[in-house]
């Protein structure tokens, strides 16, 4: 339970806030429990047929509990949402910066990335609503309905202690169990199939030409199946589970029934025995008390699902560095260059040589993947991933120094206006234009761009390229270090250092290093290989 405990601590749940959540459910049950018990006795008082008057407080408080009940359900549910739903806000924060910064999830796929800082999240806020709350009030409440009948009968509460300690613990763990089996099989399932999915969504034409759209829809409908099937085997514990409850209910009740026929005797209310009165409430109460149990099955379901995503987040957060083996360019040697390029074909290592910059230098670098997220949400918000405090002037002027002055003119919000979709609402050349104003507004001093230009015409291309690797009145200040991955590097950049990762070509730059290197107008440049990564 390690994971799932550092995992809520994302959240940064008020213990104020969650106090008030227990308190409004306390309330709500003990509203139902005092409701049953006080109308198991007034029912049996008025077959006595006693003056109206003493009847007169009890008909107004059973008004009163009843109303009381419905009103401290919704302050139960409006604290308890709150609670969640502002921890869900402060775990997604706190995750988008670490990956912004470029911690963590570099050996994960895109799809699977998505599915932990969405779904995984809200189960995290799922524990709150179902599982923290609810068993801190079915723990008071259970200890109160007990009390209640202890009073009355020993005999009567000891049933009514083992059929909710049934109920309570025996289908909560069964519930547990088919999630588990749900869970641990159907969680490997569903990261497939989201990430079959999004790779079919974004790039269906190259799949296509490539032949491989059918296959990856296949690979699609296998996970979807393997998902169902994970879920078949979990249904039987899953009945028993729903079982136990209504089970325990019929054995307490009409084990409180047998106990106080018992008592009451053949000539009813005998000296030291049982009043019709007692005898209504102990046969009753246990009605209500149970409603207490009802929410634990969910509440073990929710566990078992929490510990399972904290699982995959915590492992997405603290993934291990990337280690690669170079014996001629250290990454270090960055730091002493202002502007450096990586190029070489697809699969010589560029990104991930990239990740592993991201690993050495940790919080001084930011990592812009050419795959990074663009959010369902207003331009403005998507550029505050990087920096919580950018404001409009800020933003705009990054987006026209990228190239997208027009593009911000033409739309009706500016920067306010929402991405609906994320990256689907706008071009390919528009998302790298985004994700590179996005870098230019972070405060890393170490920048680590993946193919920023993918997408754009060659000309526009090079002009970005020309400029990003420009230490004088470039895209960066003098003051930040930039690093691009690029598959084709303009001639006349001022880049300080240039890296060829290319396989085939690695013998010969490594022989003839010195004759490639030359002095440009007012740096040096210098030529260098690595060992393949």
């Amino acid at each position: 339970m390690s994971d799932l405990r550092r995992a809520l601590a994302l959240l940064e749940l008020s213990p104020r806030r969650v106090a008030v959540a227990v308190a409004a459910g306390v309330a709500t049950l003990g509203s139902a429990l005092a409701l049953a018990a006080l109308s198991a006795w007034l029912i049996t008082r008025a077959w006595q047929m006693p003056p109206v008057l003493d009847l007169s407080v009890a008909v107004v408080a059973v008004r009163a509990l009843g109303i009381s009940r419905g009103v401290f359900r919704y302050l139960e549910r409006l604290s308890t949402h709150d609670a969640a739903l502002r921890g869900t806000t402060a775990a997604r924060t706190g995750i988008y910066e670490r990956l912004a910064n470029g911690n963590g999830a570099l050996h994960l796929r895109r799809g699977d990335v998505l599915a932990r800082t969405g779904a995984d999240v809200d189960v995290l806020g799922d524990v709150v609503v179902r599982a923290v709350v609810p068993i801190c009030v079915s723990v008071v409440m259970m200890f109160a309905a007990v009390g209640l009948l202890a009073g009355i009968s020993p005999a009567a509460a000891s049933i009514l202690a083992v059929a909710l300690l049934t109920a309570g613990v025996g289908a909560p763990v069964l519930a547990a169990r088919s999630a588990r089996i749900a869970e641990e099989s159907g969680a490997d399932a569903d990261a497939r199939f989201a990430e079959s999915a999004v790779r079919a969504l974004d790039h269906a034409a190259e799949l296509r030409v490539a032949g491989r759209l059918d296959a990856t829809l296949a690979e699609a409908r296998s996970a979807a199946e393997d998902s169902v099937v994970a879920r078949d085997r979990a249904a039987r514990p899953s009945a028993l589970a729903d079982a136990a409850g209504p089970l325990s209910i019929g054995a307490s009740v009409i084990g409180s029934l047998l106990v106080g026929i018992g008592l009451y005797g053949p000539d009813g209310g005998t000296a030291g025995g049982m009043t019709p009165m007692a005898l209504a409430i102990i046969v009753l109460v246990p009605l209500a008390a149970f409603e207490a149990t009802a929410a634990l099955p969910g509440a073990a379901i929710a566990l078992m699902r929490g510990r399972i995503a904290a699982t995959r987040i915590m492992a997405m957060l603290e993934a291990p560095p990337l280690h690669v083996s170079r014996t001629s360019t250290p990454a270090t040697n960055f730091r002493a260059h202002a502007r450096s390029a990586l190029i070489g074909p697809s699969g010589s290592g560029k990104s991930t040589m990239l990740r592993a910059l991201a690993e050495e230098y940790g919080s001084d670098a930011a990592l812009f993947a050419e795959d990074a997220h663009l959010f369902d949400t207003s331009i403005l918000e998507n550029l505050r991933v990087v920096r919580g405090d950018v404001n409009e002037q800020e933003a705009s002027e990054a987006l026209r120094k990228v190239g997208l002055g027009s593009w911000l003119d033409a739309l009706p919000l500016g920067v306010h206006t929402p991405l609906v979709g994320g990256a689907h609402a706008v071009s390919g050349g528009e998302r790298r234009r985004l994700l590179l104003a996005r870098a230019l507004l972070s405060s890393a001093p170490i920048v680590l761009l993946d193919e920023p230009t993918e997408h754009l015409d060659r000309v526009s291309g090079m002009r970005i390229l020309r400029e990003l690797l420009t230490t004088d009145c470039g895209l960066f200040g003098a003051d930040r270090t930039v690093v691009v991955v690029t598959h084709q590097l303009p001639e006349n950049t001022d880049a300080d250092q240039v890296i060829d990762l290319g396989a085939d070509t690695k013998k010969k730059h490594f022989a003839d290093s010195e004759s490639r290197a030359y002095v440009g107008s007012t740096r040096e440049r210098r030529w260098s290989e690595v060992d393949e990564l």
